[in-house]
């Protein structure tokens, strides 16, 4: 298996080292890293272009940042990342390992919130039981597939939010995920600005809406406030 990392990201100059640093012993093994940058004001694309194979510059959208860099991933499985999120160690070893052995052709990571607020650690763990039962995952869970199922699926929707979730249920049609149990890191700092019990309710109920037909672009400025 050859993987290529795919980050989209915007304005992450204060996590992006943070995220790409522990890539860095799997690019020694032969994983390709990709950050697709969608137009940022800050010093993302200077700051992680020592740490991956390819900075690109896209058209903002997380769905046609990741897009974009799967266009020109050279690997035969694809890992969608998000630019504060933190890979375990050895997540090449897992992905590759794990759907050879499971017959598997796509998954994501369990995932840990980082924070100060006592209730995160709660968050995580429905995030990660909810997805084993109903193999539907978040981006923050670092979705991985192959490129062959990642083409078959027509790539992401280039929705305004929610892209994440339409992927993983065109996906479910072709077979259940693979759910690593180790552990992704990813940023709890939206639930700590805007209140913890707020952000759960809200994504709750977006989710809801979005399985109920409501318009992307309707979800997306009640998720941002704009």
């Amino acid at each position: 298996m050859q993987l290529s990392i795919v980050i989209p990201a915007l304005n992450e100059a204060g996590n992006i080292v943070a995220t790409l640093m522990p890539l860095q012993p799997m690019r020694t093994r032969g994983t390709e890293v990709i950050l697709a940058d969608g137009g940022s004001a800050d010093h993302t694309p200077l700051l992680a272009a020592p740490l991956v194979d390819r900075v690109i510059h896209t058209r903002k959208g997380r769905a046609a940042q990741m897009n974009a860099g799967a266009a020109i991933a050279a690997g035969d499985t694809l890992l969608f990342l998000h630019a504060d999120s933190i890979l375990p160690a050895e997540a090449d070893v897992l992905i590759g390992n794990g759907l050879q052995s499971a017959s598997r052709t796509w998954g994501r990571f369990d995932v840990t919130i980082k924070g100060q607020h006592f209730f995160l650690p709660v968050v995580a763990w429905f995030m990660n039981h909810r997805s084993r039962l109903t193999g539907i995952a978040t981006g923050d869970q670092g979705l991985f597939m192959t490129a062959d199922t990642f083409t078959a699926a027509g790539g992401f929707a280039e929705m305004p939010l929610m892209e994440d979730v339409a992927m993983c249920v065109t996906l479910r049609k072709a077979g259940a995920p693979l759910c690593v149990a180790q552990k992704i890191v990813t940023s709890g700092r939206r639930w700590e600005k805007h209140g913890v019990w707020r952000t759960i309710f809200l994504m709750w109920r977006l989710r809801l809406a979005y399985f109920l037909g409501a318009d992307p672009a309707a979800l997306h400025r009640a998720y941002y406030g704009k």
